[in-house]
């Protein structure tokens, strides 16, 4: 249970963003199904779907991007 939890808390601001991209990303997707479809509850359906799976892609896409900027940081602090 405390392996969770500092992964909770050593990732807060990554799960803060995912949860603000994961809304913004319905919402629009939301949207979108319903102008295209006309029918809301097909509308909500798809909302759900695609953009739950992003959210999870854009929470690694993330972790790789900051482990990138670790490296290169460490990586200018050798050749300082």
């Amino acid at each position: 249970m405390a392996r969770i939890h500092n992964f909770v808390q050593s990732n807060q601001r990554i799960f803060k963003k995912t949860l603000s991209y994961y809304i913004m990303h319905i919402t629009v997707a939301m949207l979108v199904a319903y102008v295209i479809t006309g029918n809301l509850w097909m509308a909500i359906t798809l909302s759900l779907i695609e953009p739950t799976v992003q959210a999870i892609a854009f929470f690694f896409h993330e972790k790789a991007w900051n482990a990138q900027d670790r490296k290169k940081s460490l990586n200018a602090n050798d050749a300082a």
